[in-house]
């Protein structure tokens, strides 16, 4: 783990806010790709894959040992899950706008909270059962309108894109092993139904150095990164770092492609971060207060 000279919880906090930001990029690095969904799915995920396969053959060469890839029975769930995770979110961004996806997979904490109170008994706070109910509001004005646009069905995939996710996290969390590499590893799923869907509908992306740049480094160290997260931090708080996607991608995306958001989306993305923004504030403010 980098940083030795800083605390457990704030190497944790440094490197998954590292693994958000790269991640910001990946869906505006899809779009500048220029394919259909699973050619970008199969390369971005094989390349991942052999990047996973070089750390380790490194690792071997210099510590004489690699680390378990996947812990047991708890790492293939967790492989399952991120790779569910990976397949529904490249179908969410070839079928809905940018900041749909964006402000979507903004509902991973919330979901990290409710599966940690279903599975691990750790009761969400009456705040975090406000600001939850406060992004439904969110999410459903967002998806109201695509269900005029056409992009429904890629609403439902980021918002099943943000569930496995948070799943993957909650069991991560539950586990305390080291899942660094897991994610990583599980690409081979992806890819799989990537190669598999090729072969039916063909090969196709105008300019695959984007994919080569996402698959061979950003995405492997993003992964990487917010898999080491649940390690130190609770499952909401892992999940926080996932928005920085939600906050930036819109933006390097208007950037680009001067893609400007509809109404709706504004509006409900706008409800989605002051809901987070608050419940971050207050939870922070809640932990700073010494116990009596």
């Amino acid at each position: 783990m980098p940083f030795p000279h800083l605390s457990p919880h704030m190497k944790g906090v440094t490197v998954t806010f590292l693994g958000g930001l790269a991640l910001s990029f990946d869906i505006p690095i899809l779009r500048l790709a220029d394919g259909n969904v699973w050619s970008a799915l199969f390369m971005r995920s094989i390349l991942t894959v052999s990047v996973a396969l070089i750390a380790l053959c490194v690792l071997r060469a210099v510590r004489g040992r690699i680390p378990r890839l996947i812990p047991g029975w708890a790492g293939v769930a967790v492989a399952v899950l991120y790779a569910l995770s990976t397949t529904f979110f490249m179908l969410a961004v070839f079928n809905t706008s940018s900041a749909n996806v964006a402000f979507i997979l903004a509902f991973n904490p919330m979901f990290g909270a409710l599966l940690s109170w279903i599975f691990l008994r750790e009761r969400p706070r009456r705040e975090t059962f406000l600001a939850m109910a406060a992004m439904a509001a969110g999410v459903f004005v967002i998806v109201g309108s695509s269900l005029e646009s056409g992009h429904i069905w890629g609403d439902l995939s980021a918002a099943t894109s943000a569930f496995f996710a948070a799943g993957a996290i909650t069991l991560s969390r539950a586990s305390g092993e080291d899942f660094g590499f897991t994610p990583i590893v599980a690409a081979i799923l992806p890819a799989t139904i990537g190669a598999v869907m090729i072969g039916k509908v063909g090969y196709a992306l105008n300019a695959p150095l984007w994919i080569t740049l996402n698959g061979l480094f950003l995405i492997p160290f993003a992964f990487w990164a917010l898999a080491i997260g649940p390690k130190y931090l609770s499952a909401a708080e892992t999940g926080m770092f996932y928005l920085l996607e939600t906050v930036l991608a819109p933006v390097w995306v208007w950037f680009v492609f001067s893609e400007e958001p509809p109404v709706a989306t504004l509006i409900g993305g706008a409800i989605i971060l002051i809901a987070l923004v608050w419940h971050s504030t207050h939870t922070l403010r809640r932990e700073e207060i010494p116990p009596h």
